[in-house]
């Protein structure tokens, strides 16, 4: 006797079910989700069924609490833009959120989106002790990678218009970031001016090799493509302040402009020792009587040769710290500074 197979899919309505594992502050986006059958007397009056709700609407929304892969997903499970609580759903665990002003410059042109990854860079000019512009240093530096935007200006949402996205210029953008780059990001707003850049899609497998190697991931030996994969979704999802100080200062970029700072502590170094010196009593030197038939001269040993060699060795250390970084270069190279 042959038995009718059973259906693979259970008959019912079609409720929506996460396709993936959905954990805390996850951005719900269309492929996150989907519609299937369900049986009728296990449906649950807090499912969103097909044809009693809109995708689109939910689009955008942040999980509140964790979802399995396959679990149907129920109303008080997700937080709506512009509900209660809604920016501190989207916070991973232990995260927080900041905001910095950003101008058309240092935003990207407004091509910074909720839910992209950039870098900040930290602008300053570095004024020497009592020195003008001339003995200033502009650098500027990478202090921190991977940061996730939450919200621009107000929006945690891209808007969209006949398919494609509108940008717009922000003024303020919102970042997920822990409680010490917080601190950071405080810091370098005061010191100089700050600005974004947008990380690369692609730049994910590097991030997990420099990972890697610099010891902020340790991968079993013999480690799967799964265990890799778990390890990237956790680089990812984390901003980065650990080695991430790259630089570039004015003599990078052009010769006319310095590498470092001249050296300010030397001269002072110096003119200290000279002090010193100078407060040693000279010592008297030893006389020697010559007499040449009735002529009689003293003459002095020069024992105080050592003593006068070293003042004169410390006011080659004061002249010559004196002149460091301030030598007058060729005209054809006039005010470069190496």
């Amino acid at each position: 006797m042959v038995q009718a197979a059973l259906p693979l899919n259970p008959k019912g309505p079609r409720v929506l079910v996460a396709q993936r594992a959905l954990p805390v502050g996850t951005i719900i986006t269309a492929d996150a989700i989907a519609y299937q059958a369900w049986p009728g007397d296990m449906v649950s009056g807090a499912y969103f069924v097909d044809g009693k709700v809109n995708m689109d609407k939910l689009v955008g929304t942040v999980v509140r609490y964790p979802i399995t892969a396959g679990q149907p997903l129920t109303q008080g499970q997700l937080v709506a833009p512009g509900d209660r609580g809604f920016l501190a759903a989207a916070l991973g665990p232990g995260m927080r959120a900041v905001t910095i002003t950003v101008s058309e410059k240092s935003g990207v042109g407004g091509f910074i989106f909720p839910g992209d990854h950039v870098d900040l860079m930290l602008s300053q000019k570095i004024a020497a002790t009592g020195g003008g512009d001339a003995s200033s240093l502009n650098a500027t530096e990478t202090i921190l990678r991977n940061l996730r935007i939450l919200a621009t200006d107000q929006s945690t949402e891209s808007e969209t218009a006949n398919g494609k996205t509108v940008v717009h210029q922000s003024h303020t953008v919102t970042l997920e970031v822990t409680p010490r780059i917080a601190e950071k990001i405080e810091v370098a707003q005061q010191i100089g001016a700050i600005s974004l850049v947008l990380r690369s899609l692609a730049d994910s497998q590097t991030d997990l090799d420099h990972a890697i190697a610099s010891g902020q991931v340790k991968l079993p030996a013999g480690a799967s493509k799964a265990d890799e994969d778990k390890a990237l979704a956790n680089i990812i999802a984390k901003p980065n302040d650990v080695g991430a100080n790259t630089f570039v200062t004015g003599g990078d970029v052009s010769r006319f402009q310095r590498r470092s700072l001249p050296p300010q502590g030397a001269p002072a170094v110096a003119q200290a020792i000279k002090a010193v010196f100078a407060a040693i009593p000279h010592p008297a030197e030893p006389m020697v009587r010559i007499t040449r038939g009735r002529d009689t001269q003293a003459v002095g040993s020069n024992s105080g040769g050592a003593f006068n060699a070293a003042q004169n060795f410390t006011n080659a250390i004061a002249q010559g710290a004196g002149n460091a970084g301030n030598t007058v270069a060729p005209a054809t190279t006039a005010g470069m500074v190496q």
